[in-house]
């Protein structure tokens, strides 16, 4: 998926529609020249809806749409007829997309499902026309309610990527190269810091005509769960993977140091992240020979398994990929 094309943050203005004023209309005809009110209830002025789509992948469509504008509700009529609602104004957005309140940065919201509806600016309430306010003791009240006024907010609005395997590591641990060569992604690669600024998707091929989809997650570092670096911005994405891909060189100083960082980050950020299934690779394996290879094996972490693999040289990646499979389906 282009950068270029994948838009995961918005900031846009809701503004739902004003309530419909009520009538004061006293009922007249041939036979009545002084009936009583027949002021109909104006209509409700529009919501701000989302709704999910799984058919989209990000929030490209809303990039320069900075302002949502929901029509008012029409005012009441006589005869007791009611305006017409104003016009919802509804936009689809991918699942996995956040809704938060862009002062308090509270999360309001989550669209999940395909075809979910969620109303995230409610419009304001048509007034009641004079015929409510009528009784025994009023029987031609000439007032009637005007409409609620609606609502403009500022919104954020955040996608989540889907993915079946996320990607964990910190920057030029090479996840990037390993996610061109087994995918027809194309992520940009080069040896510095943050090369990949947003998410990368890839479909990685497998046996019989089987797949799954693998994310290019953006280098975590230590302090990300702070929002250091691009921290909130990267660990949001790492929610809804079902499998997490630790990635170290094997030219770490620590390879245990490393891992024991990411994953103290990404459990900081949410607990539920260290319940998610995990596998570990050591990549740029093509630079150890057999004895070095035993020695770092003397100095891994206990509590995970792990694989040495080399994008560049093809080395381990079938390997890599049965066990991805292997534990996707576990």
């Amino acid at each position: 998926m282009s950068n270029v094309n994948f838009i995961d943050y918005v900031k846009v203005c809701c503004r739902s529609g004003k309530g419909g004023a009520g009538s004061t209309h006293l009922h007249r005809d041939k036979i009545s020249a002084k009936g009583g009110p027949d002021g109909g209830d104006g209509g409700r002025g529009g919501h701000v809806i989302l709704k999910g789509n799984k058919q989209l992948w990000t929030l490209l469509h809303l990039k320069y749409q900075r302002h949502l504008i929901a029509k008012d509700g029409m005012p009441g009529a006589s005869n007791h007829k009611t305006g017409a609602d104003g016009n919802d104004v509804i936009i689809e957005v991918p699942l996995g997309t956040i809704i938060k309140d862009a002062e308090t940065k509270e999360v309001l919201h989550e669209i999940n499902e395909d075809g979910q509806e969620i109303i995230i600016t409610p419009g304001g309430r048509g007034g009641m026309g004079n015929d409510y306010f009528k009784s025994a003791t009023m029987q031609t009240p000439r007032f009637a309610q005007p409409g609620e006024e609606g609502k403009e907010e500022w919104k954020i609005f955040e996608l989540k990527v889907l993915a079946d395997v996320g990607l964990v590591g910190f920057p030029n641990a090479g996840k990037s190269t390993l996610l061109s060569v087994i995918t027809a992604a194309k992520p940009k690669i080069a040896n510095y810091a943050f090369t990949t600024l947003v998410p990368n998707l890839g479909m990685v091929p497998y046996r019989n005509h089987r797949s799954f989809v693998m994310a290019d997650i953006p280098g975590i570092i230590k302090g990300a769960h702070q929002g250091k670096g691009l921290g909130h911005r990267f660990l949001k994405h790492i929610e809804r993977n079902a499998l997490l891909l630790f990635m170290i060189p094997a030219d770490s100083d620590d390879i245990k140091k490393e891992y024991d960082i990411l994953v103290r980050e990404l459990g900081e950020f949410n607990r539920e992240l260290l319940d998610k299934d995990r596998l570990l690779a050591i990549t740029k394996c093509d630079m150890l020979d057999e004895e070095l290879t035993e020695e770092i094996k003397k100095e891994l972490p206990d509590n995970v398994d792990t694989m040495f693999i080399s994008s560049v040289a093809q080395i381990g990646l079938t390997e890599l990929k049965d066990e991805l499979w292997k534990k996707l389906n576990d």
